[in-house]
């Protein structure tokens, strides 16, 4: 027993000395700039200390934030600027709104020669600042357009052959032939393999007969069809009788139609065909909702868009794919574009509803030091708090989306399957994560803005309500980020399976191994600026996160699957994918706005998008604190440095707010906002109230 005892107690000693030699190396180790977060309060009220806010040139950032093709959003701009009779008014009914927003859809195609089809399937660069600035004019200008272009023209081009391309492209790109993409039904949104509307072939007549089976098969949510569509794409399970085993049918899965709902001419609702009106909505009441209904309508066997799978006239199909489930995973393939242009157009409304707040809190005085004049709201810590990781925000998804069109237009060169996998996977994930971050955004950027926010003329409640369908249509966010978590499982198994991984996920090769360690007891309470300020520690943090949760939702999944078996056990653990699929975003998020920092050829520009990047990273972290805590990455004297840090940049970015904003280059016609204007803001409010 006393050998037991003497043994525990140098287990006790050696534990003891260990702790002191790690307390030790931290102080040896530390870098020396680690003490540098003690001069934080000083700094955060002003005082001599105080380094100087950021030199920045609005020129030289205005010049390094321009989009590509600026040209041709500025061509739309002053097209409408010229024209007052199609400027939306803060008041109008649902009815008026729609004839306007088919007059100014028709104006920019017919009138100043915009022609979106074309830059679809060549340049989707172009096609993508188009639709910017087209929601820049009107939201529902911009939907209007994309359903026009990129669902019912885009289908027809990416999944038809050169038949369908030659016969519809010019009617398509002129508005000849406006059309519908009737996917969404009653009973099934999210679920497209579950559609149940039927396209049966009838060998006698060569045609195809489109039905409706029951009212949960009624098309719903379908846009341009409720006024203006002729004709719609229509998705629907492909039946060839007597093919099946036993002579029964046999259903070849959902494919896409071609089918007239209206007269070319008369504009008369076609036989067969019934169409409802779907109603005034939340928002986008410019654009016309209707639910479509099918009853034995019949198309010749050409309306079927045949790239994956076709029918001959003896009835016979074929296709260049296997099985249903490759057919369908390449139909859908080709509609990811429009997941690209939400991401990329939510982006577009953030820094309407930021450029609105951020001005106005610059102008709003309010209280101050006793007998002392006003200050602005944007001098409190509470508006910098709410408003500058926001801006953070914007500036971080704007690279981020940018990256995501480059990657989107060389998927369309190349097809590269890899390529194609990564656009798929960070399409999805980019178009979830920036519209929820919008939606929640603009409310906070109205309250901000005190009771003038909440003034129609002021525009947060129409771009709340424009944008927050984002949230929804081209996939459920909740949908899509599963699908993101499942593709990091994938990548997962690659991984352990000798497999190769794709692009966006190559820092998993890492993780796997390196931020799966133990974490460094010293690095975990290094405190000092320019360490937490190191893009190598913020994406580190970003991504050992993401590789913990990775990690740990596998554990939990295997467990689960041998008790609820797969679907159990997916749902039981739902809500760690999704945070799983959140923190991937972030990280590539992140790691493209360090590359365009770092890449930036200015001094002063690069050290403002610094300052914002900084800020971007450190918010985030501070904002997942606990998870960080609870893996003992960040101790707890590290976590206070984050927010004294956090809170310090955020007075720093609002010495440039100003030129932040302004970089955005938004013209009056899209801010259109009076408390949003650089100049008279208060002079143009009262004047839009009759004073």
């Amino acid at each position: 027993m006393e050998k037991v005892a003497l043994s525990d107690a140098a287990i006790s000693n050696d534990r003891r000395a260990i702790r002191r030699i790690q307390r030790l190396s931290l102080h040896l180790l530390r870098p020396l700039d680690a003490f540098d977060g003690h001069v934080f309060p000083s700094l955060c009220v002003g005082g001599r200390d105080r380094p100087p806010l950021p030199s920045v040139s609005l020129a030289e950032l205005m010049e390094y934030m321009k989009r590509r093709h600026r040209d041709v959003q500025e061509r739309i701009f002053d097209f409408f600027a010229s024209r007052l009779k199609l400027h939306t008014p803060v008041e109008i009914s649902t009815a008026e709104h729609r004839e306007l927003c088919m007059r100014q859809l028709t104006a920019l195609v017919r009138d100043a020669g915009i022609r979106p089809l074309r830059f679809v399937l060549e340049d989707p660069s172009v096609y993508f600042v188009i639709m910017e600035a087209a929601g820049g004019i009107d939201i529902s200008l911009g939907i209007k357009m994309g359903v026009q272009y990129s669902l019912w023209g885009g289908s027809v081009m990416n999944l038809g052959t050169k038949k369908h391309k030659d016969k519809y492209f010019d009617a398509i790109d002129n508005l000849d032939y406006p059309g519908c993409f009737a996917m969404t039904e009653l009973h099934h949104g999210s679920n497209v393999q579950g559609l149940q509307t039927t396209a049966t072939f009838d060998p006698i007549t060569d045609e195809f007969v489109i039905n409706t089976p029951n009212d949960g098969a009624i098309k719903w949510w379908i846009g341009n069809a409720a006024v203006h569509g002729k004709f719609a794409t229509v998705f629907a399970r492909l039946i060839l009788p007597l093919q099946g085993k036993g002579g029964k049918s046999a259903d070849m899965g959902i494919h896409a139609f071609i089918v007239p709902i209206r007269d070319i001419e008369t504009h008369d609702v076609l036989p067969g065909v019934e169409i409802h009106d779907c109603g005034h909505k939340v928002g986008l009441n410019g654009v016309d909702n209707g639910a479509l209904r099918f009853r034995s309508v019949r198309i010749p066997r050409d309306n079927l868009l045949n790239r994956f799978g076709d029918v001959s006239r003896d009835g016979k199909y074929t296709s260049s794919l296997p099985t249903i489930s490759k057919r369908f995973a390449a139909t859908l393939g080709e509609l990811v574009g429009g997941r690209v242009v939400l991401a990329y157009t939510s982006v577009g409304v953030l820094k309407v509803a930021l450029t609105i707040a951020v001005r106005y809190s610059l102008l709003r005085q309010q209280f101050g030091p006793p007998k002392q004049p006003e200050v602005s709201i944007l001098d409190y810590q509470s508006q910098q708090h709410k408003l500058m990781p926001m801006l953070a925000s914007a500036y971080a998804f704007h690279f981020a989306t940018q990256y995501l069109v480059d990657e989107y237009s060389e998927m369309k060169k190349s097809h590269d399957d890899e390529v194609v996998n990564d656009v798929h996977a960070l399409s999805a994930g980019l178009k979830a994560y920036v519209t929820t971050y919008t939606s929640k955004s603009i409310s906070i950027c109205r309250e901000s803005c005190g009771g003038h926010g909440y003034a129609a003329v002021n525009r947060f409640g129409i771009l709340r309500n424009d944008h927050d369908i984002f949230q929804t249509f081209e996939g459920d966010n909740t949908v899509l980020l599963q699908q993101v978590a499942g593709d990091l499982l994938k990548q997962y198994k690659s991984k352990f399976q000798g497999g190769t991984l794709s692009v966006t996920w190559n820092y998993l090769k890492e993780s796997m191994a390196s931020y799966l360690s133990q974490p460094n007891p010293v690095t975990t309470r290094w405190e000092g600026v320019h360490h937490l300020r190191d893009p190598s520690f913020q994406l580190d943090a970003f991504r050992y996160r993401t590789s913990r949760l990775l990690q740990s939702v596998v554990m939990r999944l295997r467990k689960h699957t041998k008790t609820l078996g797969s679907f159990g056990a997916w749902n039981r653990c739902l809500n760690h994918l999704l945070t799983l699929a959140e923190s991937h975003v972030e990280s590539v998020i992140l790691a493209k706005f360090i590359e365009a920092v770092q890449k930036c050829p200015d001094k002063n520009t690069m050290d403002v998008l610094k300052l914002v990047c900084d800020l971007y990273a450190l918010d985030r972290i501070w904002n997942d604190i606990g998870t960080y805590r609870n893996v003992d990455f960040i101790a707890p004297n590290k976590a206070k440095a984050i927010h004294k840090l956090v809170d310090y940049l955020s007075f720093q970015v609002r010495g440039v707010a100003r030129e932040l904003v302004d970089a955005f280059n938004l013209p009056e016609i899209v801010i259109r906002a009076p408390i949003g204007m650089a100049s008279e803001a208060y002079s143009q409010y009262t004047e839009c109230v009759g004073f």
